[in-house]
């Protein structure tokens, strides 16, 4: 071998040894980078929500199974009592025809028209309510739970009440009930964001279908329950969600008990005493851009997180929060000052409702249309009175309306939904 061909051979393995140490530290650096590319990606709020991967169909729908129009009959398969006061009952209702179920979205509520007798005035008559389905998509049968509301001893007719006891006194495993779609604007998509669920008391039922959803395929998805009740005896599906936690890594159960019994444990029944209020909110998640679901009857006054989370500088589209039924955040009632102006305006706002014949004025006195139309004696058939159920839609004959929030229920063009709406100018209505 001469010399000439020992240095190009000495040359040529240097060469490819720094060659593959070069190679080698390329692929570790880009380890590192993409590690914390995919770190950095779950903190930009301007990043769109990345779906979840191995998203499972479940057993019982399929994907493109329409919803139903109309009413359809579902026979109540089984009754259950969720908490130790008995005041919650879950319906587990299947399809009197036997096929397939639709795809919800978890979240999103089933509307009923019952045939009730009113227990003061024996009078029968139709009632619509909207309750959320309280378990996940994908079964062959829909759940519901349903709080027993006692309504005032002046009026057994107020909402609520009339139709709760009304399933847990008549309704029996057996019976067949008239259901409409599942439908709402209130729900969860599939997402890899990390998700704070705010319930207090029934306010857990949309929740519940939330996370089973979530935890049932499998994501690393961060959550959190915060849920509120007075003490163990309101504590409703306690057992399914102790075992979700203890089964379920990511998932992050905070329950606040506000009143709790002697015989309640901290840290064992309840992890906080008190609300499940902003101070508590961020004395225990840590900075993330979280997508918040809040959930609550009004008495717990959970309306006040929504601008407690505003205030704290969480964007508008991470708040989603329920507006139907008993367990929607109430909207402030005007002040007096704005119905006074409203009332000295220099053009009054004139309501004609065809059909009754009758004209009312609008001076800003009423919450919404349907009160209007209640206290001038114009009958109108309603339901939840919060936009969800649909049963109060009519025919806009001319004039514009305007909502005091969004409606659950979509009407129909042309039409409106009286119970969450007020007259933008004189106004006709089919009714």
């Amino acid at each position: 071998m001469t010399t000439f061909q020992l240095t190009f051979y000495i040359f040529a393995a240097a060469f490819l040894q720094i060659t593959l140490f070069s190679l080698h530290a390329f692929y570790r650096h880009w380890q590192v980078y993409q590690g914390v590319k995919n770190r950095l990606s779950g903190f930009d709020p301007a990043l769109p929500c990345e779906p979840v991967e191995d998203e499972i169909l479940p057993i019982g729908t399929v994907e493109n199974q329409p919803a139903w129009a109309g009413l359809r009959k579902f026979q109540v398969i089984s009754k259950v009592i969720e908490d130790k006061s008995k005041s919650v009952c879950s319906f587990h209702l299947a399809p009197v025809d036997g096929k397939l179920l639709p795809q919800f979205k978890p979240g999103q509520f089933l509307t009923f028209e019952l045939k009730i007798t009113n227990p003061v005035s024996k009078e029968r008559k139709k009632v619509i309510r909207c309750y959320s389905l309280s378990d996940r998509p994908g079964l062959d049968h829909y759940r519901v739970s349903i709080k027993r509301i006692q309504p005032p001893e002046k009026n057994a007719n107020l909402p609520g009440g009339l139709a709760s006891s009304h399933f847990h006194d008549a309704v029996k495993q057996g019976d067949v009930l008239d259901v409409r779609a599942p439908s709402g604007h209130f729900f969860m998509e599939a997402s890899n964001r990390p998700v704070v669920l705010i319930a207090g008391g029934i306010g857990l039922t949309p929740m519940m279908s939330m996370l089973n959803t979530s935890l049932q395929v499998k994501s690393s998805q961060e959550i959190w329950l915060f849920y509120g009740v007075r003490n163990s005896a309101d504590h409703v599906m306690k057992e399914h969600l102790e075992s979700l936690a203890e089964e379920h890594p990511n998932f992050r159960l905070q329950i606040c008990y506000s009143k709790p019994l002697a015989k309640d444990e901290l840290g064992t029944d309840y992890q906080h005493k008190g609300r499940a209020d902003i101070n508590r909110l961020r004395l225990t998640l840590a900075l993330k851009p979280y997508q918040f679901y809040i959930c609550g009857p009004r008495n717990i006054k959970l309306e006040t997180i929504v601008p407690a989370l505003d205030e704290w500088g969480v964007p508008d589209q991470n708040i989603h929060y329920e507006a139907f039924g008993p367990a929607s955040l109430s909207k402030p009632k005007p002040q007096k000052s704005l119905i006074q102006e409203e009332k000295n305006g220099a053009e009054p706002v004139m309501v004609t409702f065809s059909k009754s014949g009758k004209t009312i004025t609008w001076d800003g006195s009423s919450d919404s249309l349907l009160e209007l139309a209640e206290s001038s004696g114009v009958n109108v058939e309603s339901g939840c009175r919060a936009g969800g159920c649909g049963a109060c839609q009519t025919t806009i004959e001319n004039g514009e309306v305007e909502y005091s929030q969004s409606p659950d229920f979509d009407p129909e063009p042309g039409s409106c939904l009286l119970c969450i709406s007020r007259p933008k100018r004189d106004l006709t209505l089919v009714v």
